[in-house]
């Protein structure tokens, strides 16, 4: 594979889209680096602009300012090497009904102009779990074999770069976890992935760093592990043994009560758990049972975008 140090280097990108002589701003200064073999979710709300950015990268969209590199290609200088660098899963299941899986397959690679020596088509259906269905039409597959058959017509060139438009809509918790295993998979092969998900969970599973964009504004970028460290706030609840009244002491950390369990929320950079420990033990608050909840990508995502909302 080529020497680059980013799979998607992006700068200062503006795109502009006209209705009725209206200007709808879809990308203002937007910037990017995807590093090369990593996972990068990219997270926004619906017409935050990811889908627009893709489409860029694709070339079913112009730019009006600002430069894009794929694998080290400018896509203005060389638009048709920097194509053959990136496989795109679209989000939409735009599939010929009429043919079926292998069929699929063999048009895209002869398309790309693959011998047919060198073509993994076998390979590629088995491991998106497709073989069964290998000469059904596309038409009678169920929506999560159409959005898996998507995946594996991006992957007939072996692109060094792969870009994932929401791939696992759509899809039951079973093939999900499937898709994301071979996501990893591929991604340990040396792939390169972008990712658009709505399942906050999917992007903290399979994500080394995400960006979130809003308004078409990217409105941060880091490791997830810094992203989660974002919120302070922690919740934890107490199971008490013993009857009680809530101590004054405890009003700051929003104590509730119901039965016999008691939850607190704390700051986790004023405070710690064992002070709250101490302070139950101090009132003769006696617990056989705690429990602690951890904040998770959602909790950021919904502080961030909503903060955006304000400021926009």
């Amino acid at each position: 594979m080529s020497d680059y140090k980013y799979s998607i280097e992006a700068k200062n990108v503006n795109k502009i889209f006209y209705k009725k002589s209206k200007q709808i701003p879809a990308l203002i200064d937007f910037s990017i680096n995807i590093e090369k073999g990593s996972i990068h979710g990219l997270l926004g709300p619906n017409g935050a602009g990811k889908s627009t950015f893709i489409n860029i990268l694709g070339g079913l969209v112009k730019k009006n300012t600002g430069y894009v590199n794929i694998c080290g290609i400018n896509i203005d200088e060389n638009a048709k090497l920097s194509k053959f660098k990136i496989g795109i899963v679209p989000q939409e299941l735009n599939i010929d009904p009429f043919f079926s899986p292998v069929e699929l397959l063999e048009l895209q690679a002869g398309l790309y102009g693959i011998p047919k020596k060198k073509r993994r088509t076998e390979e590629i259906l088995d491991n998106l779990k497709l073989s069964e269905q290998r000469n059904a039409y596309a038409r009678t597959l169920s929506g999560g074999m159409r959005r898996r058959l998507l995946i594996a017509k991006a992957l007939v060139h072996n692109p060094e770069m792969l870009i994932l438009d929401e791939p696992t809509a759509g899809v039951d918790i079973d093939i999900r976890s499937s898709v994301w295993s071979y996501i990893r998979k591929i991604n340990k092969l040396g792939t390169t992935i972008c990712l658009t998900t709505h399942y906050l969970e999917e992007a903290q599973n399979l994500c080394d760093r995400i960006s979130i964009i809003n308004f078409g504004k990217k409105i941060t970028e880091d490791t997830k592990e810094n992203l989660l460290n974002l919120i302070s706030l922690k919740t934890v609840s107490f199971l008490i043994d013993n009857d009680y009244d809530i101590p004054e002491i405890l009003y700051q950390f929003q104590p509730r009560k119901s039965g016999s369990k008691l939850t607190v929320q704390y700051d986790k950079n004023k405070t710690n758990l064992k002070s709250i420990i101490d302070l139950l033990n101090k009132n003769n608050i006696n617990f056989k049972e705690i429990n602690t909840y951890e904040s998770d990508l959602e909790d950021v995502f919904l502080k961030l975008v909503k903060r955006n909302d304000l400021s926009s």
